[in-house]
């Protein structure tokens, strides 16, 4: 080995989480060669952030590569998209075969299964891995979700579960996920997911402050509360923090807040991807939703002016209710996480992954942004049944979702009563209703895709497969279409 290549792994992308990752790798005892397109950052990265460590600077790639020890690891961590690209290309004609290219940016997945079926063909090994936790959590330990080349991850193991968040039981939030885009699918479903208990949470502080006149105090006291119970998680814990923050003048700053949300697209993708592969993800379809139809604000601010809701004010004992709001958020959230495992297992056997689903949830256990104690209930239901249908059978999820039933009809009820929107929890609630249903008005439907489109139908009374017409009409000839799935 030549005295050059001394680096454990080298980065590119010096970027604040670029920048935090190199340093958390360097804490844990690993050389890292950091490299940017704009050069002058490394020199200033160097002398400033990473002065006194060990991390060395690469001024091209060329010298990137010379750095590192074989089989070389490059952890890429740039905007997603044509960037990841075009630094594959000129990795590439410097790496040897069995060297390993990272993506570690928030990349759709078909790019993903994409990239690793070209960066494979010319002899190299891919891993697209999900890095969650924001900017703290690539400093102190992110929750990490690498998939790819599966002899890839000997490699990087070691490394990634060095830097990677720990569980309370100290178990490392990183595990392999499976092939190709597997890693990144299973980080836009925790980002979907993200959207979704955000989503739970607004609804919930809409309810108590619009509907039972809650003061900022007291609702940071409430999320206190929660905190402590079983949706003790980081997004409750953030919100109890927000609600009692107050900016220089003595104002609560969440008051100040101009109520149009963003959002980067990865909530829309897993709404895509379920509709794709025809799985029920209401929940987070209606989170994405919700900020859309928040960005209206003109609109809304108009329509607030001419539409009408109920005159109607809270009556009855607030405290009751503010424990019925939080066991219909739990009980939503249970859905919502049903309905991510759901898409997951569709996804796995469309895209042939071999997927941990108990693995899945340890490693958002810690440094993620969804990271909750209720995480580790899911991972217990995946030890005791690996081949679960889904969440909602598991005897501690079914037996919480039957205690806190009454509490989520009455949020629901109550919600319509007084005219707040509560599309999440409802939707929720209304999957939960579809699911223990056995049987839907889908027959009509049937019928009446039958009747205008001759798409035939199964019939109760014979085996599945078979497939029937009726002339409705009276008219017309004796074809049926071929579609039944149209």
């Amino acid at each position: 080995m030549s005295n050059e290549a001394r680096a454990d792994i080298g980065l590119i992308g010096l970027a604040v989480m670029g920048q935090n990752l190199v340093l958390n790798m360097n804490d844990h005892g690993y050389v890292v060669a950091a490299f940017n397109r704009t050069v002058s950052k490394v020199d200033d990265f160097l002398a400033n952030e990473a002065k006194g460590t060990n991390v060395i600077g690469a001024h091209s790639i060329e010298e990137l590569v010379a750095m590192l020890k074989k089989p070389r690891r490059v952890f890429l961590l740039v905007k997603a998209g044509k960037a990841v690209d075009d630094f594959i290309e000129l990795l590439l004609p410097h790496l040897e075969a069995g060297d390993i290219i990272i993506d570690g940016g928030n990349s759709h997945f078909p790019d993903t299964i994409r990239r690793a079926k070209y960066v494979e063909s010319k002899g190299m090994l891919y891993i697209g891995t999900g890095v969650s936790g924001g900017e703290e959590g690539a400093r102190r330990g992110p929750s990490m979700m690498p998939g790819g080349s599966p002899a890839a991850w000997p490699h990087v193991k070691e490394i990634f579960q060095s830097i990677c968040a720990k569980t309370p039981e100290g178990e490392p939030c990183c595990d392999w996920v499976g092939e190709d885009g597997a890693g990144h699918f299973v980080k836009m479903v925790h980002n979907g997911i993200e959207y979704g208990d955000m989503q739970l949470i607004n609804e919930a502080y809409q309810l108590m402050s619009e509907g039972l006149g809650l003061s900022n105090q007291q609702m940071h006291e409430v999320f206190a509360e929660w905190n402590k119970g079983e949706l003790d998680s980081y997004l409750v814990e953030i919100t109890r923090d927000i609600l009692g923050t107050k900016d220089e003048s003595g104002q609560y700053v969440v008051d100040y807040i101009l109520d149009t949300a963003g959002q980067k697209g990865t909530g829309k993708w897993t709404g895509v991807s379920a509709l794709e592969l025809g799985v029920p993800m209401t929940l987070v379809g209606e989170a994405v939703f919700s900020r859309c139809l928040s960005a209206l604000k003109d609109e809304r601010v108009a329509a607030s002016k001419v539409l009408q809701g109920p005159c109607v004010k809270f009556e009855g004992d607030k405290n009751a209710f503010v424990q019925d709001i939080r066991q219909a958020m739990y009980a939503s959230k249970i859905v919502s996480y049903a309905q991510g495992y759901m898409l997951m297992r569709e996804a796995a056997k469309e895209y042939k992954w071999n997927l941990n689903y108990g693995g899945i949830a340890l490693m958002w256990r810690g440094g993620c942004i969804i990271r909750s104690r209720f995480l580790g209930k899911i991972r217990d239901a995946f030890d005791k049944n690996p081949g679960l249908n889904n969440l909602l059978l598991d005897d501690f999820f079914r037996d919480v979702i039957h205690s806190n039933q009454a509490s989520w009809r009455r949020v629901v009820a109550k919600a319509v009563e007084l005219g707040i929107p509560v599309p999440a929890i409802s939707a929720g609630l209304a999957f939960y209703d579809g699911y223990r249903h056995e049987r839907l008005p889908a027959n009509l439907l049937q019928a009446q895709r039958d009747y205008f489109g001759a798409h035939t139908y199964e019939r109760t009374d014979k085996p599945r497969g078979q497939f029937f017409h009726t002339n409705w009409t009276g008219r017309g000839g004796k074809v049926s279409a071929s579609t039944y799935t149209a």
